[in-house]
């Protein structure tokens, strides 16, 4: 597998090398009890103050005290456990009877973008440690990672399918593992991976003989248990656990007809020159879709979903880090976990169905202290999931209007659906498809029958 040159900038402005000031705290890192070789790496990634996550978490990790971590995307989580990790290898030598292919370090991610994003940022921070590195994950290279397994390494990162399954064969050993680390663990049980991530745990040292730490944007009840049972006494530390959604985020939500979602949209992508710009919808059907019709109306535009193989996926995703791609359109397998720098808008073409997506969505803008703006779609077939949205943010969206008659004619590919053409409709009572009216929707969350796709 191919991973990017750690020495690049893109890959230190991943690891928070341009946060803002008033994004970071007092606390630096130079303050902190580090090796010398991973403070070496830090500087040259550019990191001098922690953020909030990493103030409140290091200094306890750094003793190795086992840690339960909240706080919002985009605020440091990673660097955070890795530089806890690479203090605890660093400080405490390994067994001398520890074979080669006994891993060290375990981090556990619940998707493959994630991953590759973890070996990213560990390769910036861990450049100067000597600590050899592995990420593995389902769909590609599944020789070439498990050769570097048997080689032998000390860190190792990857998804709970592939780690389980070189694990099963014997290619590594947990025996002497001295960390462990869980990212996401809420969506961990989203995916159903709390049998594997069980799995696992049942072959790890004793809590009491290793430190353990879990990240992740929400800490339910659910993934506490699973702390609290698998865990030393973990430190719990929350940044703001009760302001769900990003304050720098300017959230809005348009009502359009179905035919005039698309129109909507590509007149919003012009309005704002879109240039690093996320759509996200809620199939991959209407993905592929979206593609084909941005890009015949002047659009670099690229759909990622569950299904596109993974050296695709993972090649979109660095045309779009580095500015090849202006939007990427992605179901939802790509709105947990990523560090992409600098997306200016975020557009829920489809509002999710599930509430806490609406949230890790919006999270792509507005990461590391920037400013972003969320714009979302409240159509006939997806409004109805307004209302839980709204409760679960603790406030209402603003709402946008919009003139139907000065949406854009588009150019559409031939055999493009009904719903694509971009024909604006006229419907009975308030003067159109929200165009006109732009008001909510009925208490019930539609404004209409759905119409069957």
């Amino acid at each position: 597998m191919q991973v990017p040159d750690a020495d690049n900038d893109t890959e230190q402005q991943d690891t928070g090398y341009y946060m803002s000031d008033d994004h970071l705290s007092s606390l630096a890192f130079a303050s902190l009890p580090l090796h010398p070789t991973l403070m070496q790496g830090i500087v040259e990634a550019g990191f001098t103050m922690c953020t909030p996550i990493q103030a409140q978490t290091l200094p306890a990790a750094l003793t190795g005290r086992d840690i339960a971590g909240q706080a919002q995307t985009g605020t440091g989580k990673t660097a955070a456990f890795l530089v806890a990790l690479y203090q605890s290898l660093l400080s405490k030598p390994a067994d001398p009877s520890r074979p080669p292919t006994s891993v060290r370090a375990l981090v556990v991610a619940p998707t493959r973008e994630l991953a590759v994003q973890i070996h990213k940022d560990a390769a910036v921070l861990g450049r100067h440690t000597g600590l050899p590195l592995a990420v593995v994950f389902g769909g590609v290279d599944y020789d070439k990672q498990r050769r570097q397994l048997a080689d032998g390494i000390d860190v190792l990162i990857g998804t709970p399918g592939r780690v389980i399954d070189y694990l099963k064969q014997g290619v590594y050993d947990l025996r002497h593992a001295q960390v462990l680390v869980l990212d996401e663990a809420d969506r961990m049980f989203d995916l159903g991976f709390i049998a594997d991530i069980r799995y696992i745990l049942r072959r790890l040292p004793a809590p009491d003989r290793r430190q353990s730490m879990l990240f992740s944007a929400t800490l339910s009840q659910r993934v506490l248990e699973l702390a609290y049972e698998h865990m030393n006494n973990p430190e719990l530390v929350r940044i703001e656990p009760d302001k769900v959604t990003i304050d720098r985020v300017r959230q809005s939500i348009y009502f359009p007809s179905m035919p005039e979602k698309m129109p909507l949209l590509v007149a919003l992508l012009r309005q704002f020159e879109a240039h690093r710009t996320m759509v996200f919808v809620n199939t991959k059907r209407v993905a592929e879709r979206l593609e084909v019709v941005l890009r015949a109306n002047g659009f670099s535009a690229q759909a990622v979903s569950g299904d596109v193989p993974q050296p695709k996926r993972l090649r979109f995703l660095r045309q779009f880090h580095e500015g090849e791609l202006a939007v990427l359109i992605a179901t939802d397998v790509a709105s947990r976990g990523l560090h992409i720098p600098d997306v200016s808008h975020v557009f829920n073409y489809d509002l999710p169905q599930d509430s806490a997506d609406y949230v890790h969505r919006i999270g792509r803008t507005a990461r590391a202290g920037a400013d972003g703006d969320a714009i979302s779609f409240g159509c006939e077939e997806y409004a109805i999931s307004l209302p839980d949205i709204e409760n679960f943010i603790g406030h209402k969206i603003a709402v946008e209007k919009y003139d139907a008659s000065t949406l854009p004619k588009l150019d559409m590919p031939p055999h493009t659906p009904r719903d694509f053409q971009g024909r604006p409709t006229r419907r009975g009572g308030d003067g159109g498809g929200g165009g006109g009216g732009g008001g909510r929707p009925p208490a019930g969350g539609r404004r209409g029958p759905p119409r069957r796709r």
